[in-house]
């Protein structure tokens, strides 16, 4: 059974872009939503809990079930996973002075911690959150700290628990590759043998044998990943998969015809959907980027 990371999925735009970063370290992953957690098998080597729009201090903030794995499997929180781990264990998250968004330096860094192994002091981190950690329970450790960010990252004694408040998986982290590795392979134990060659092949099987006879609905945004998940499915399913792009309003000029056109030549089944009119409807007043974001993701689901 092909070794995995598990990422648990609470929105956040940078999501994918993790998995990515696992997959250039030539290990496999897989994201679920947080609230759709899956069985937790041998096979689950480690977990990552995403970013997220949402605040640990809304009136009904968002809660997965980490019964099976917090100490039990290594866990890595990243910005809404750290805040996440730390305000609902007896520690405390509260709005932040200013929001913390952007480039920032570690003015602190716990090179005996694995997760920071090799990481350089003042390395170039990226933070994007209005939440901030205020207090961190008694037996969680501060690993790393940027000028304006005391717990910029912390590990859970007696766990194999770890939580950052910065994010690795972009660009702007200079040495995120580097912490994103000392977690898979040191912490987790990945051998990091997995590659693509064999993935289309796998997957197509895998998609056949789950869905069987069943329809399918799938939501296009005509990038890179949907598509090819649009063509993973036409190759496992054929006829009855069912694909649909909408028009928000929010795309570029032309840029609905012209990947409805696109989609013609790949053979799949596309459905475009005019919906400008109700999230232009929804956005009207609204000038908050972080509520535009909210917004959009209401109007779609």
């Amino acid at each position: 059974m092909q070794e995995q990371i598990l990422i648990l999925d609470f929105g956040s735009q940078f999501t994918q872009l993790i998995a990515r970063r696992l997959r250039e370290l030539n290990v496999y992953c897989e994201i679920h939503p947080y609230n759709k957690v899956p069985k937790i098998t041998p096979d689950i080597k480690g977990v990552i809990l995403s970013g997220s729009p949402h605040s640990v201090r809304e009136e009904n903030p968002i809660k997965p079930d980490l019964s099976n794995i917090k100490g039990k499997l290594p866990l890595l929180g990243v910005c809404f996973g750290a805040q996440y781990l730390a305000h609902f264990y007896g520690g405390e998250v509260g709005k932040s002075n200013s929001r913390e968004y952007g480039r920032a330096n570690l003015d602190f860094v716990d090179n005996s911690s694995p997760l920071f192994k090799g990481i350089s002091k003042n390395t170039q981190v990226w933070m994007s959150h209005a939440d901030t950690i205020l207090k961190t329970p008694d037996n969680y450790q501060i690993i790393a700290s940027t000028k304006d960010v005391k717990v910029a990252g912390y590990s859970i004694k007696g766990e194999s628990t770890f939580a950052i408040q910065f994010h690795p998986e972009v660009y702007h982290t200079t040495e995120g590759h580097q912490l994103l590795k000392n977690f898979v392979y040191d912490i987790c134990a990945c051998k990091g043998d997995w590659t693509s060659e064999s993935f289309i092949e796998t997957t197509v099987a895998d998609l056949k044998k789950k869905i069987g006879n069943d329809k399918v609905v799938l939501g296009l945004s005509g990038g890179v990943d949907s598509s090819v998940a649009a063509v993973l499915l036409h190759k496992a399913i054929g006829k009855n998969l069912y694909c649909i792009f909408v028009d928000n309003g929010l795309l570029r000029k032309n840029e609905f015809e012209s990947v409805l056109e696109s989609y013609k030549h790949m053979g799949l089944n596309v459905k475009g959907v005019d919906a400008k009119q109700q999230f232009y409807k929804e956005l009207a007043g609204i000038s908050d980027p972080e509520k535009k974001e909210k917004s959009n993701r209401k109007s779609f689901y």
